[in-house]
């Protein structure tokens, strides 16, 4: 099933949260039109070489699109974008430097009045409505610069040092508030027939992810202590060496499983009862001293032996994983997540997307397209002769 089949989006895009977001679109049947600079296209192509010569970044969230190189400083490039839009476009996703968009004429103020149903997504580092621009509207605004405006550095890492997530947090939040926000754009769009600016901004998106840490230091209270991959505030939850010189995660989250886990996984059921941990408040207040009991009783055991234990208590775990571990991860392949999508360098594999439709269908895959691949037919699909073309190209517009 594919719900966006008959959409079509234009895409001035570079790095992750506007990819991110129209890939969305695209895995649910849009047509994706993604407009480059030529020579180099979108910068996250060279971010690195990783996946058998393509860049990393680029392969996860451009499948399923068309690729469009347009030099938008030429007026003859300007040109053939404003037809784009102005014939095709049912959405038009930019997260150009704050303003470029509107310079170009491609506000939503601008394009409305003569195509009032076109949906406007903006996204930007901290929010570009010239309303209230606020003193932060120009800054560069990159993943980790949000990571760190928003907090979450401050509550991430060890004792020792801050740590920055090990994926894009501010661009994904941002990628998916705007794809959701375009979602709720078309179902108005079918109600009232109305298009509408849609405006994201990473630090607002991230900054509702941080709202747990955010109300946990409200009113000048210390805020959540930078705890490893331990919960900073819930104790047994976290990473646990076993004799086997692995590392198991489990979490305690009540009284009745602190009693199993002390039962059935311990095997010492009075700790259950002792004072120093007969609260979560209390285990958490001694951690240092449980961390002992635990990783003493886990010595004896292997990894594998430790999850029999948990399993049997009831008690959530996980294994400590690396990438490699995830890519052979037992519960995807029996799930059959995997599948393959086309590319400049052959098929690779990619995961499904979230989510199942119960009528059996999948989403769109289709392949990650090469710079450029896509001009030449898009130009004729636009009215553009060979002639033309050929001028557009001699040119350097195209």
């Amino acid at each position: 099933m594919q719900p966006l089949k008959g959409i079509t989006v234009v895409a001035l895009e570079q790095a992750v949260a506007a990819p991110f977001a129209t890939r969305q679109l695209a895995d649910l049947g849009a047509r994706v039109i993604k407009v480059e600079r030529p020579g180099s296209g979108d910068f996250a192509r060279h971010y690195d070489q990783r996946v058998r010569g393509l860049s990393s970044h680029f392969v996860w969230i451009n499948r399923s699109k068309e690729s469009l190189t347009l030099d938008l400083k030429q007026p003859a490039a300007a040109a053939v974008l404003m037809r784009l839009i102005h014939h095709k476009a049912d959405v038009l996703v930019q997260n150009l430097a704050p303003g470029a968009a509107a310079r170009l004429g491609l506000s939503y103020e601008a394009l409305a009045a003569a195509k009032p149903g076109l949906i406007v997504c903006d996204i930007s580092g901290y929010g570009d409505d010239p309303a209230r621009p606020g003193p932060y509207r120009d800054k560069k605004a990159y993943d980790l610069l949000i990571q760190a405006e928003t907090g979450l550095l401050s509550v991430t890492g060890t004792p020792d040092g801050a740590a920055k997530v090990g994926a894009s947090m501010a661009d994904i939040a941002a990628g998916m508030y705007a794809y959701s926000g375009v979602l709720a754009a078309l179902l108005q769009r079918g109600l009232d027939g109305q298009g509408r600016r849609v405006e994201v901004s990473m630090l607002e998106s991230l900054g509702e992810w941080m709202s747990f840490p955010m109300y946990y230091a409200i009113d000048g209270a210390a805020p959540p202590p930078r705890s490893g991959a331990s919960h900073a505030t819930i104790y047994p939850y976290g990473p646990f060496a076993t004799g086997d010189g692995k590392a198991v995660l489990l979490g305690v989250q009540n009284e009745r499983e602190w009693a199993a886990f002390c039962q059935q996984v311990l095997a010492m059921p009075t700790l259950a009862q002792d004072p120093r941990f007969f609260s979560n408040t209390a285990r958490n207040e001694h951690r240092d001293a449980l961390h002992g009991i635990i990783t003493a009783s886990f010595a004896a055991l292997d990894a594998a032996q430790v999850i029999q234990r948990l399993d049997a208590a009831q008690i959530a775990n996980a294994r400590m994983n690396t990438m490699h571990d995830f890519w052979q991860h037992p519960q995807l392949a029996a799930r059959a997540r995997w599948t393959e999508v086309g590319s400049p360098v052959g098929s690779l594999p990619a995961l499904l997307p979230p989510g199942n439709w119960d009528d059996g269908a999948g989403p769109r895959m289709d392949a990650v397209p090469a710079l450029g691949e896509h001009t030449d037919a898009l130009l004729a699909e636009l009215g553009y002769d060979d002639a033309a073309v050929a001028q557009l190209r001699a040119a350097g517009a195209v």
